[in-house]
């Protein structure tokens, strides 16, 4: 991400939180699509109650401010009360019956001071236990997520069944099942047919073919012309050796094909009805790098069973 990029990034997320902040519409809007603005209402009017017990606490402070330069007011008065202490005795004692007053109020202040503590200290219980409630939703609602997505998985999976069956039905296979006790070559063209028919090619005919090229006659044993398909048929693969010589023998139709038609072939295809559990790798391995296709008589009966 360039920087320019990354710079309207954090704008757009400044802005979005700004006006998440001021914005109160734009606030539930976006709740809203979360499934939580009920929540975030009843969270906003505590927040509104709290706002109002710091205004509370606020006066309080203030209140008791004043109530400190009454104090601060008194002991000056009361230096001067001790100035003239004799004359004004009966008025000291006084005083000190106010200051005990004063002081019985300034108690019944901080008893409920404490029990403003013991409200506020209850509201905010009161809010864990609700972003406990929404904790539990939000995982309520990511397992219902999890079940949605098994849901799709098993519907993108009978999809494919219905898409492989529809291909079975549609594609002839019928006939080809038929095929199967004829010859191996005639089953691997039908499937070529197949496979064509999937790349967007239905009318394409594969069959075998006889070139002359170099005064020889070279036998293709799959081919189409539209688009341009090669393919060769065997029916063992054993040993490497031989599976090198299957190679080479395609390769050398291929070039044969190229040279007639003066273009690649759309597909080229080496057909196996048996091959050697301890090769199969190997053999995929030596095609895939001159890009052949190699598909077993149990590749085929995977893709056409529904």
């Amino acid at each position: 991400m360039g920087k320019h990029q990354v710079e309207m990034s954090t704008q757009l997320k400044k802005k979005i939180i700004k006006l998440l902040e001021e914005d109160r519409e734009f606030r539930y809007t976006v709740a809203g699509y979360l499934g939580l603005s009920e929540i975030l209402e009843n969270i906003e009017k505590i927040w509104q109650n709290i706002s109002k017990i710091w205004e509370e606490i606020k006066a309080m402070r203030e209140s008791q401010e004043k109530l400190w330069e009454e104090v601060k007011s008194l002991r000056e008065g009361q230096e001067k009360l001790w100035e003239e202490v004799r004359a004004l005795r009966e008025g000291q004692n006084r005083l000190w019956e106010g200051q005990e007053r004063l002081w019985e109020e300034v108690k019944a202040l901080r008893e409920g001071q404490n029990r403003l503590w013991d409200e506020v200290r209850a509201l905010r219980e009161g809010q864990n236990r609700l972003w406990d409630e929404v904790k539990a939703l939000r995982e309520g609602q990511e397992r219902l997520w999890e079940g949605h997505s098994k849901l799709w998985e098993e519907v993108r999976n009978l999809k494919i069944a219905q898409e492989k069956t529809y291909r079975y039905m549609t594609s002839g296979f019928r006939e080809l099942r038929t095929l199967l006790g004829s010859s191996f070559e005639s089953y691997t063209a039908a499937f070529t047919e197949l496979l064509l028919e999937e790349m967007g090619y239905p009318e394409a005919r594969v069959g075998r073919k006889y070139l002359l090229y170099d005064r020889e006659i070279v036998e293709v044993d799959l081919f189409c012309e539209k688009p341009l398909v090669v393919g060769e048929v065997t029916l063992n693969i054993r040993t490497l050796e031989e599976a090198n010589r299957e190679m080479d023998k395609l390769l050398k139709r291929i070039k044969i094909v190229e040279e007639i038609y003066k273009e690649k072939p759309v597909v080229t295809l080496l057909y196996v009805l048996k091959v050697a559990p301890e090769i199969i790798d190997t053999l995929r391995t030596m095609m895939e790098k001159h890009g052949i296709k190699i598909i077993t008589s149990r590749d085929i009966e995977e893709e056409i069973t529904p």
